[in-house]
């Protein structure tokens, strides 16, 4: 007989659980904690509502019910098991900007390795470790791109609160921290989730660039700096005014949190950023090719949608810098590039810099260019220079 069947007394998954806690920084794991395999009933509802207002990314999973009924994605499933692995918030020795070496900023969830390549190594750890104790047991793991809410896991299983900036709060990292889960067929005793602790504090909401956290754990992903700096297709004005230098994410909502201060863990090597990658120079990424991009953010999260976001949001960088000195890289974008997003966002950035050799390259970019949303770019430009 199995000892899923055997056990009867629950003290074998007592004792298992708590080795697995006790292992789980062995296997690189920061915190471990379980909950069972129930509908996330009050999630549903959240996800409907979000879905009514508009306010989903795009990037998620559209089946609700997969999201928040884990027996869809395991029909024997029975217990979640919820991991935190925590992550640098610091940059040391941190590279300059300043005039014609403008430089822009990748959110720390993107420093390092790929977070979903280090997590699904820690999860495979995880499953060697079951599987010499169970051997019969049934396990899948998520990490972010996985049908499940990693934070409605999270919340659930104790690994902290979910914050009025819609990250999960721990004690000991802050917000500092990935998450993942494994779906098991296991018995595990599941644990309780922690009191909310933000309390009063609004620093989040009230620091949002945009005001995408339109309310305490509501989130406009249309709205949200991180979400747009992933979008391929061109950017309103006003928003890329807000992006500023921010190549990939934004991390606004966690600086400001109270409960992340003087938070900065470092004792995961592969985690760490080098900080020409993640504080890179801006005009040296409108010249680079798919093979250089791959090299240079290849093993980072930032990289997944390719270089044309990052692109993009380099020439809003320097616009947003006013960098003078880059207005020829620029124009040689707006001139050249076969992409129009970046010909039209080219035609922004010269026209916010505003010198004279910007608005000369605009004027003769006017006479041949010949995609409607371009022009209409290259036009605004114009027109709100002699607005000035």
């Amino acid at each position: 007989m199995s000892k899923l069947n055997m056990q009867t007394d629950n003290l074998f998954w007592i004792r298992l659980k708590d080795e697995m806690i006790a292992a789980a920084p062995s296997l690189g794991i920061d915190k471990l904690r379980i909950t069972t395999a129930d509908t996330f009933a009050e999630l549903k509802e959240r996800l409907v509502r979000h879905r009514e207002l508009g306010h989903e990314s795009g990037f998620e999973e559209p089946d609700l019910d997969l999201r928040t009924e884990p027996k869809l994605s395991m029909p024997e499933a029975r217990s979640i098991i919820a991991i935190a692995v925590a992550y640098p918030s610091k940059l040391k020795n941190a590279p300059v900007s300043e005039p014609g070496k403008r430089r822009g900023i990748l959110s720390r969830s993107a420093w390092g390795e790929d977070y979903h390549q280090a997590l699904r190594r820690r999860l495979a750890k995880l499953t060697e470790w079951i599987h010499e104790r169970v051997p019969e047991a049934k396990l899948m793991s998520m990490v972010d791109t996985g049908s499940l809410s990693d934070r409605a896991v999270a919340e659930r299983a104790g690994i902290g609160w979910s914050g009025k900036n819609c990250s999960i709060l721990t004690p000991e990292y802050g917000s500092w921290v990935y998450l993942g889960e494994m779906i098991t067929d296991l018995p595990l005793p599941p644990d309780r989730s922690l009191v909310e602790g933000c309390g009063d504090c609004t620093l989040c909401i009230d620091a949002c660039p945009t005001g995408a956290l339109v309310g305490p754990g509501q989130l406009n992903a249309q709205k949200c700096i991180s979400f747009v700096t992933q979008t391929k297709g061109i950017v309103e004005d006003e928003m890329m005014v807000k992006i500023g230098n921010r190549l990939y994410g934004c991390d606004t909502c966690q600086i400001v949190c109270p409960v992340n201060r003087k938070i900065d863990m470092r004792h995961h090597a592969e985690l760490l950023p080098d900080p020409e990658v993640a504080k890179p120079l801006l005009r040296p990424l409108l010249k680079m090719g798919n093979r250089e991009f791959r090299e240079t953010f290849g093993a980072g999260s930032a990289s997944w949608r390719g270089r044309k976001p990052i692109q993009r949001n380099a020439l809003i960088g320097l616009g947003n810098f006013k960098d003078s000195e880059s207005v020829p890289d620029i124009a040689e974008v707006m001139r050249d590039d076969p992409r129009p997003v970046l010909r039209a966002t080219a035609a922004w950035a010269l026209g916010r810099i505003g010198t004279s050799e910007a608005i000369d390259h605009l004027l003769k970019a006017r006479e041949t260019e010949k995609d409607d949303e371009t022009l209409s770019a290259i036009d605004k430009a114009l027109a709100a220079h002699a607005a000035i």
